[in-house]
């Protein structure tokens, strides 16, 4: 019965906070000459962080985009020395992060009131939501920041781009780029809770032939996720801890065949091992118990393209091949059976980018892609895709794009999905007004349409329809003081249908597509460069969201979230960053005892340091939860108290 409970819990309906407005860079873009042009789909790691890829899958000034656009750089994460991606996210504007405990534990990135499964995540241009989960979503668990040179946050439905669980928005990742003579780094860390991490890389280029090669090792060997309350409950023995061990690989190769013809390949490989507290079922509520529930995760990314500039650079294609893979096995405590779970994922897709001069672009392609799920049963499904997207601009002062798209999934139908995305900047004054329209939606899972438990009186639907979602923003930028002084707000709101939630069905329960959810918000943004070495940083979230069904709040929406942060680097060898995040409190369902419940609002202050002692060698350290806040988030999971870290880099 505990694996049901699970399964039900896992394909609940969970939304939260809205994505805040994007924070621009100060210096205007300059325009580059690399050797060859980056494929559209695997963007270089010297891109500016004034401009956008992923907002409409080519390179654009962020100020002239309608779309509301966050850009983290490679050095952001240096800067915040995070370490794995629900870390680095639960600071960035406009999301909230659900973890199940610390390290290891089960991610959830939830995005302008959509479900963890409604937000696509991808790397190097390969879609990555997990197909062997109940839900089909993207756990951030054993997914590190090692090898990473930007991640764009781009909110808002964009299905008519990007298909398919595209409801809430976009979260791309791209992998660093190996340019310049050979150089290389090993870095040493650790800290609270057992934790030693070791990382070690090296990339460059030769001739046409650039490179990039980063290992690591994160271990985490004793954190305890249950809160004091309930350890307080059991009596006889003590309550287990949790522990992460995570191996990750990340490799980037390219080679520039001709000035205008190039190749890339990228691969991502994860072996994690994950124990966790395993609870006790023979009482009601359960109780933590004094043994370790066993997670084992093999993953692998890969990707290559190639990408081809014809008639003097007019015209620009990309072709790409995508695999992805997840296999899981699941140890519980006193079980003999061990749960596995197997899906992957084949991506082939083509581009087409015409260059229109000074009036735009436009834009076509054509996805295929095949999802299957081996285990626990064998079931596919196959989607044809077809999409454009016109892209212009007017004098500097009127900028926008708008696009379709077409999906024929074997499965579940026919959908047509589009995007409008206006900008207009008032000449003089700073000030640009944004919009953007669309609509989006989220295919059933393999899981949900394929995989019964009889045992459990749990069947599987292959009925299940898409889940569909209507959405809108609107709001402005002003840039005051030579571009030192930036400032904005937004309003966006979201009609989602057919949500799929469990229901009775005779004496079974199933999947049925019934439930309808409504979410509006304010989204607020400030960074005021002070002096050069001083940059002030601010954002505010306000949000609403109602079970329309029901009218009750849907539940892990936090009203309130606010961040603030100073990068402050009073040498060129010494940078503080020290940053607070604030999050009210909502309504959850308790871990032990699936009753509704509230969570307590939280405000947790963070600092990260870095002295460059010698050219070959950093010293850093960060301090997390400095106040030591006690909270759970979600209700039920202790996170992380008062912690400190540190270690060296040494550069070869």
């Amino acid at each position: 019965m505990p694996r049901i409970s699970r399964l039900l819990l896992a394909t609940s309906m969970l939304v939260a906070v809205p994505a805040l407005a994007s924070v621009p860079a100060q210096e205007p873009v300059q325009p580059q000459k690399p050797k060859a042009s980056p494929a559209p789909e695997a963007v270089s790691s010297s891109v500016p962080e004034t401009v956008t890829v992923t907002a409409n899958r080519i390179p654009q000034d962020l100020s002239k985009v309608g779309s509301q656009v966050t850009v983290v750089t490679q050095r952001d994460i240096e800067l915040l020395q995070r370490r794995d991606l629900a870390d680095l996210l639960a600071r960035e504007p406009g999301l909230n992060m659900v973890r199940t405990g610390g390290p290891g534990g089960t991610g959830s990135i939830f995005m302008r009131g959509t479900n963890a499964n409604e937000v696509k995540v991808r790397l190097d241009g390969m879609d990555i939501n997990d197909p062997s989960t109940p839900a089909g979503a993207f756990d951030t668990a054993q997914f590190l920041t090692d090898g990473l040179a930007r991640v764009e946050i781009l909110r808002g439905p964009q299905s008519g781009l990007y298909g398919a669980d595209a409801m809430g928005g976009v979260i791309d990742m791209t992998t660093k780029q190996g340019e310049g003579p050979l150089h290389g780094f090993v870095r040493l860390e650790g800290g609270s809770y057992s934790t030693k991490n070791q990382t070690a890389g090296f990339s460059g280029s030769l001739h046409r032939f650039h490179y990039m090669v980063e290992v690591s090792h994160n271990h985490v060997g004793d954190y305890q996720s249950v809160p004091k309350a309930i350890r307080a409950q059991v009596h006889g023995h003590d309550v287990a801890s949790n522990r992460n061990d995570n191996r990750t690989a990340n490799v980037r190769l390219g080679y520039d065949v001709t000035d205008n013809f190039d190749l890339g390949f990228t691969a991502h490989l994860t072996q994690a091992d994950y124990e966790y507290v395993a609870d006790d079922y023979s009482s009601y509520p359960a109780l933590p118990s004094a043994q370790q529930n066993e997670s084992d995760l093999k993953q692998a990314i890969l990707r290559g393209t190639a990408h081809l500039k014809s008639f003097k650079g007019v015209f620009e294609q990309t072709l790409g091949v995508g695999y992805v893979t997840y296999r899981r096995h699941d140890i519980t405590a006193g079980e003999s059976d061990i749960a596995s779970n197997r899906g992957d994922r084949l991506k082939v897709d083509w581009q087409g980018l015409t260059h229109l001069g000074h009036n735009g672009s436009f834009l076509v392609g054509y996805d295929y892609i095949r999802e299957r799920i081996l285990t626990p049963i064998d079931a596919q499904t196959t989607t044809n895709a077809a999409w454009g997207q016109l892209e212009g601009h007017w004098h500097d002062i009127l900028f926008g794009s708008a696009n379709i798209r077409y999906d024929n999934n074997s499965r579940y139908g026919n959908y047509v999905t589009w995007r409008v995305a206006p900008a207009v900047k008032i000449p003089g004054t700073g000030l640009t007004l944004k919009a953007s329209g669309g609509s989006g939606f989220h295919g059933p899972s393999l899981n949900q349409l394929f995989v019964s438990y009889p045992a459990y009186y749990f069947l599987a639907n292959p009925n299940l329809r898409a889940e569909r979602l209507l959405g809108f923003d609107a709001g402005f930028e002003e840039r005051l003081l030579n571009g030192k002084l930036t400032f904005g707000a937004d309003y966006y709101g979201n009609h989602v249908r057919n949500l799929i939630n469990t229901a009775l069905s005779g004496y079974n329960y199933t999947y049925v597509n019934v439930a309808r959810a409504q979410t509006h918000g304010v989204e607020a943004f400030v960074d005021y460069r002070i002096i050069k070495s001083v940059d002030l940083r601010g954002t505010y979230t306000w949000t609403d969201a109602t079970d329309r069904s029901t009218g009750a709040a849907l539940v892990r929406r936090p009203r309130h979230k606010a961040t603030a942060s100073v990068i402050w680097t009073p040498t060129k060898r010494l940078s503080i960053t020290p940053s607070l995040l604030y999050v009210s409190g909502w309504h959850d369902l308790d871990r032990y005892t699936s009753m509704s419940t509230i969570g307590h609002d939280y405000v947790t202050v963070n600092i990260a340091a870095e002295y460059k002692l010698a050219n070959f060698v950093t010293l850093f350290a960060r301090g997390d939860n400095l106040g030591n806040r006690y909270y759970e988030n979600p209700v039920g999971y202790l996170q992380p108290g008062r912690s400190f870290y540190g270690g060296v880099t040494f550069g070869l």
